[in-house]
């Protein structure tokens, strides 16, 4: 297989495409929003915090999709930085409810805008309209996945 072939090949590669724009869409995060080594994936774990205040870390895997033993340790890595707290909840003294420390609030509240002009920049190529298609279909391919995934 010659080369040109193998990037026609990737270039109608889903799993390829979608990998190169994680890894763009992460460079832009890290760029605007990732002042205080804050990755993409923490900041989607401290919004879903925020918006959910003492959430389980059962409720954050099936809000943001991250696989439990990955949260498990990226919330480990959070509590030792200071961002999250976590205690035993008094339904369930398996499970941990989480919340934003101070300092969580105040990594969020900066990274926010950052955050937001780094979507502004991923999608800055397409139009409205095909911005909004865009994320529409990301969400139906991410719910269809989930769906089938779920029934296995």
């Amino acid at each position: 297989m010659t080369p040109a072939n193998l990037n026609r090949k990737l270039e109608s590669s889903a799993t390829h495409l979608l990998h190169r724009a994680t890894q763009c869409a992460s460079e832009l995060f890290s760029a605007e929003a990732g002042k205080d080594n804050l990755t993409p994936r923490q900041y989607a774990i401290l919004v879903t915090i925020a918006e959910n205040e003492g959430v389980s870390q059962t409720g954050l895997v099936q809000r943001t999709g991250i696989d439990r033993s990955t949260l498990a340790d990226v919330i480990r890595r959070m509590i030792g930085k200071g961002l999250i707290q976590r205690k035993r909840t008094k339904e369930d003294a398996r499970a941990y409810a989480v919340r934003l420390s101070d300092k969580g609030k105040r990594v969020l509240d900066n990274a926010d805008p950052g955050a937001t002009k780094a979507d502004q920049r991923l999608l800055a190529g397409l139009s409205a309209p095909e911005r909004k298609a865009f994320l529409e279909h990301l969400d139906k391919l991410i719910t269809s996945l989930e769906v089938r995934a779920a029934a296995k």
